[in-house]
């Protein structure tokens, strides 16, 4: 059993304890009763807000708010732990991706499409993801922000990943985040042809002693290193990516125009 179905077994047991259906205790917190039913099967992870109203409806003493603590420590696979205390410490990142938006980028729909996609996992394990993807995106909020830095592909504002309403939502959030200065996004345009982002996506972040971390994607797991030859390929990679992407505000244009064909 993972932390997520653990809490929602406990919130189940609290509920039935409490003699209520979750149709009334859905009406007691204010939220749907098919929330609260996705909750106890662990194929949610309820928000703060939920917790904190189920912990005070069943008198519970602060206990849903402790698991919901416990199924964010959990929320990420140990081996990309590593990557995520890289990225927490981090002064500019620089991310490529020819595929998919930038998870620090993506709303929480267009991340669960993306996980639910693959088809390679549960739906716990597809919540889990999400939660652990949500709250590395803090690292964006924070009162000293790195500078974060994407390259994309064109190919990923024409993707479709689930409902066109997930894309609207998507794109939106986007020019959201770009117009912060600290954010920026650059589109390798198609007409650019075959170009050095086509072998995969990568990351490189800046840690506070300057040195660079890169991060690489595989089907099984993620790949972190600081070897100076790996770093070095990676950022002539990068100069050579931004050498054909749009400039900043081009690339906001096309996104704008490209946001149309969602909605």
């Amino acid at each position: 059993m993972s932390t997520l179905e653990f809490l929602g077994a406990e919130l189940r047991r609290a509920r039935k304890e409490a003699g209520l259906s979750q149709e009334e205790l859905a009406q007691r917190i204010s939220y749907s009763s098919s929330l609260v039913g996705m909750v106890e099967i662990g194929h949610r992870t309820p928000s703060q807000d939920f917790i904190a109203r189920a912990d005070a409806a069943l008198t519970a003493g602060g206990l849903f708010e402790r698991l919901l603590a416990l199924v964010r420590a959990d929320a990420a696979p140990p081996w990309f732990r590593e990557w995520i205390s890289v990225e927490r410490e981090a002064t500019l990142i620089r991310w490529f991706e020819p595929s998919l938006f930038p998870g620090l980028l993506q709303t929480e729909a267009y991340a669960r499409a993306v996980l639910r996609g693959g088809r390679m996992l549960r739906e716990t394990e597809v919540e889990q993801r999400i939660t652990s993807r949500m709250e590395r995106q803090a690292v964006l909020r924070r009162e000293t922000p790195p500078e974060f830095v994407a390259v994309i592909d064109e190919a990923v504002l024409r993707r479709a990943v689930g409902e066109p309403a997930v894309m609207v939502e998507q794109f939106e959030h986007l020019l959201r985040l770009t117009e912060q200065p600290h954010v920026t996004l650059h589109v390798v345009p198609a007409d650019a042809g075959m170009h050095a982002g086509l072998a995969g996506a990568f990351i490189l972040a800046r840690t506070p002693e300057g040195g660079e971390v890169a991060h690489l994607d595989t089907p099984l797991r993620a790949h972190v290193t600081d070897r100076p030859d790996d770093v070095d390929s990676l950022q002539h990679r990068w100069e050579s990516l931004r050498g054909e992407a749009l400039p900043r505000r081009a690339s906001r244009e096309l996104i704008r125009e490209l946001a149309k064909s969602w909605t």
